[in-house]
């Protein structure tokens, strides 16, 4: 759904194109873990002009760079990708289309997403404190970045996936051996006052015996990724 910053580090990466598979029918939702790869210069990815100007001459062919979510365990440059396709929490609402130069019309409610004006990603490098939707990481109910996962506990470590989500498992990470972040804890909504669900119910685990009782919609943590061997 969307990264939400909370005290992050200042000054984004915002001027590489995102690789068009990521971005197509809202591939990012937010919070993912992204890198930079060298693209053909002449492939058929998509891009504003601006982003030729920048490339290598890897094995004789010119190559540009572009934003992705596919982390190998050789990735050495992770960053978090700002980018939303609901509860985005900008001051431009949600915008109709698809990124510039690939929809003449038409197209699904993004969110906003950074990528629909000029089809790149802003890129979070720094170390701070963020969250991510809940659905946007690791989804598996008993060993994801999810509150039903009984074993997770703040200070934890957390890694990525091949497919750029964060997760507090090892064993589906890509490489055990980079750590994005710490896990700090699970927030509902956000908000700065909230009456405490222990007061209105008595049952307010979740992820005891009985029902949900506080719908926890973010996971916050703090970024900062690194390299153990």
């Amino acid at each position: 759904m969307a990264l939400r910053l909370l005290q992050p580090g200042s000054q984004p990466l915002g001027q590489y194109d995102g690789y068009d598979s990521d971005l197509a029918a809202a591939g990012l939702k937010g919070g993912e873990v992204v890198t930079l790869v060298g693209y053909a210069l002449v492939g058929a990815d998509k891009a504003a002009s601006d982003a030729f100007d920048g490339y290598t001459n890897q094995g004789f062919q010119e190559k540009r760079v572009v934003v992705t979510k596919n982390i190998s365990a050789s990735t050495t440059l992770l960053m978090l990708a700002d980018e939303g396709v609901s509860d985005y929490g900008t001051l431009f609402g949600s915008v109709v289309g698809g990124t510039a130069g690939q929809v003449s019309a038409g197209g699904a409610v993004l969110g906003p997403h950074t990528g629909s004006a000029s089809g790149k990603v802003t890129c979070w490098d720094k170390p701070g404190l963020y969250a991510v939707s809940l659905d946007a990481c690791d989804t598996n109910a008993s060993t994801g970045l999810q509150p039903t996962n009984t074993t997770l506990a703040s200070g934890d470590k957390l890694f990525v996936t091949s497919a750029g989500l964060i997760t507090p498992n090892s064993g589906a990470a890509v490489s055990s051996d980079i750590v994005v972040g710490t896990f700090v804890s699970f927030e509902t909504n956000g908000s700065l006052v909230n009456t405490p669900a222990r007061q209105a119910q008595a049952l307010n685990s979740p992820s005891g015996s009985a029902a949900v009782a506080k719908t926890f919609k973010w996971a916050v943590f703090h970024f900062s990724p690194q390299r153990l061997a």
